[in-house]
């Protein structure tokens, strides 16, 4: 119940267009019972029977106040409908249902558009929610959830949610309403017969509720299966190079059929409890409806306590009222589905990012003077292992960095060189000490302004399935031609970029698998270098170039060496670099 009115806050930006649907509804129940009840007019006048004026006795259960509206209904169409010439009252009836089945079109119609435009709202909203949040999220969290896992949740069980919604506002109301339409208007020709078709109906309540139960194990299993089948295959066409290099195809052949093997499974059991509500409670209700018609029969040709024409009508109504209660029976199993997906997205909304900015923040504008290490230790304190198997990683880091200096972190691999340095934009906090900025803790200083004086080569090039311009220029709208060339000049790029077909307009692919690695680098250099951040961090960016394309800061300008040949942002020979600056890079 909590995750179900967790949902419904999604649905209350749409309440206007909820609340014409659901109008729409009753309209559309209302010219749905309209449309049976004019059938009996209709045999009376093809059978050449005289309506019947006939009310119940005192003793039915059919309120006085239905029994005053049958009685008005029917007076209107002994005056407006019926008259001496058959001819013209089958022309007026046939006129009528015309006109009521027309209205019903229209009214469940609109229902339809308006009730998908809540759904279709919903989706989207919930999504961009998710999307949003996973964004504000920790690297620490991503550390310990699977791609394919995040990615079931934001589109599989979205859908889930989204047919749960449908069921709760579109099933629920116009179901039992179709379902009171039609009981009252058997009710009103007999009650007798209408009671009797209850007698099966609480064995099938208690079956379905033992479905439903059932339903609601299984669904939460078949999600988890479908984000293991979404898992492996993330990870399969991501690192597909690795899989061919190592002639590893039929293992993970095996390894994915293994997934759909056990999704299959689960899901074929998922769908033989859900179908085996509906077929059970059609078949309970014909049980119903053979005595029905064995004792309604018994009424109109021995006793007359009915005319022919209503007990067809009786019989049509209450074989309506069958797919109505058909319908409802599924409900509850699509709301525990519901439940079930609802409590796999929520899992992730209701995460709490672990990095988040202080009560009063403060803002990041430029490096005036360095950054300084205080005593800063750090171990993966989000991981998911024991004290002993998560060691601290950094311990008692003591470093000043001056503006203009540029520092090389030189060690073995796994010594904590990238972690280091991901504790400057916050990517981690440290366990113990600090990391000043001009004397301020960064952990006092605003989340996106600090990261945005902050530029960062990653030792694992990361780029778009977008245009060469698009990766420099990453996230700048009309960002001028001329610095994304420039960028492209001091990365060294320029001479592969205008090789290309389309030059900066070339699409470079998934992850960039379009180009090598080494212009994958400097396509990350460059994007980084058009940032122009006062603090660069440069993580073995350069460890695919063969020509020793390198970065070199200068306390009084910036400069960049590549292909043995020297520029300045503009692309202008710049100053020779010393000895040293070079080792440094």
């Amino acid at each position: 119940m909590r995750v179900f009115l967790r949902i419904l806050r999604y649905v209350r930006p749409y309440w206007r267009k909820l609340s014409l649907s659901l109008l729409c509804t009753v309209l559309f129940s209302i010219f749905s019972g309209a449309s049976i009840y004019l059938t009996m007019p209709l045999l009376q006048t093809v059978f050449d029977q005289a309506p019947s004026n006939s009310t119940p006795p005192r003793n039915s259960l059919v309120p006085n106040e239905i029994i005053s509206l049958k009685q008005s209904l029917n007076d209107y169409l002994q005056r407006s409908v019926f008259s001496p010439d058959k001819n013209e009252t089958l022309y007026k009836i046939c006129a009528l249902i015309l006109v009521v089945f027309f209205l019903k079109s229209i009214f469940g119609y609109m229902q339809s558009y308006l009730m998908a435009h809540v759904e279709q709202g919903l989706m989207r909203d919930l999504r961009n929610e998710i999307y949003k949040h996973l964004h504000n999220l920790s690297l620490s969290y991503f550390t310990n959830e699977r791609t394919g896992n995040l990615i079931s949740r934001v589109t599989n069980d979205v859908n889930v949610v989204n047919g749960g919604v449908s069921a709760s506002f579109v099933t629920l109301v116009r179901e039992p309403l179709l379902i009171v339409v039609f009981l009252t208007m058997a009710f009103t020709l007999s009650w007798k017969l209408t009671l009797m078709s209850f007698i099966v109906f609480p064995f099938a309540l208690v079956f379905i509720s033992w479905i439903a139960l059932k339903l609601h194990k299984e669904s939460g299993l078949s999600q988890e299966k479908m984000a293991d089948i979404t898992s492996v295959l993330q990870e399969t066409i991501s690192n597909v190079k690795v899989v061919k290099a190592f002639a590893m195809e039929e293992f993970e052949d095996k390894k994915f059929r293994r997934e759909t093997q056990s999704y299959f499974t689960t899901l074929l059991k998922l769908t033989r409890i859900r179908n085996l509500a509906s077929p059970t409670t059609e078949f309970l209700s014909i049980v119903a409806a053979v005595i029905i018609i064995w004792y309604g029969g018994r009424q109109v040709l021995i006793s007359n306590e009915m005319q022919a024409s209503e007990f067809l009508v009786f019989l049509v109504a209450i074989f309506q009222i069958m797919p109505p209660i058909k319908e409802l029976s599924s409900v509850n199993n699509r709301i525990h589905e519901l439940a079930a997906a609802g409590e796999r997205i929520f899992e992730i909304l209701d995460t709490k990012p672990a990095i988040t900015n202080s009560p009063s923040p403060v803002m990041l504008t430029a490096l005036k003077e360095s950054i300084e290490f205080r005593h800063v230790s750090f171990k993966y304190t989000n991981l998911d292992l024991d004290e002993k198997r998560n060691p601290v990683v950094l311990t008692d880091i003591n470093l000043r960095v001056r503006k203009g200096e540029i520092v090389a972190i030189v060690g073995p691999s796994g010594g904590g060189k990238t972690t280091l340095v991901d504790l400057i934009p916050r990517f981690y906090d440290s366990v113990g000490g600090s990391i000043e900025i001009d004397g301020v803790d960064i952990r006092q200083i605003d989340l996106q302004s600090l990261r945005s004086n902050v530029g960062i080569v990653t030792q694992e090039t990361i780029l778009f399935n977008d245009t060469v311009r698009n990766n420099i220029a990453y996230g700048l709208e009309n960002c001028p031609e001329q610095r994304v060339r420039d960028a492209a000049v001091a990365a060294n790029a320029l001479a592969f970029i205008e090789a290309m077909p389309e030059g900066f307009d070339s699409m470079i692919g998934d992850r960039g698998v379009k180009i090598s690695g080494g212009q994958r680098q400097r396509l990350s250099i460059a994007r980084a270098l058009l940032k122009n951040p006062p603090i660069m961090i440069f993580d073995e960016a350069t460890s695919l170039l063969c020509d020793r394309t390198s970065v070199v800061h200068h306390p009084q300008r910036r400069s960049y060496r590549g292909g043995g040949k020297r520029y300045d942002r503009s692309g202008r020979p710049a100053y020779r670099p010393s000895q040293a600056d070079r080792r440094a890079v």
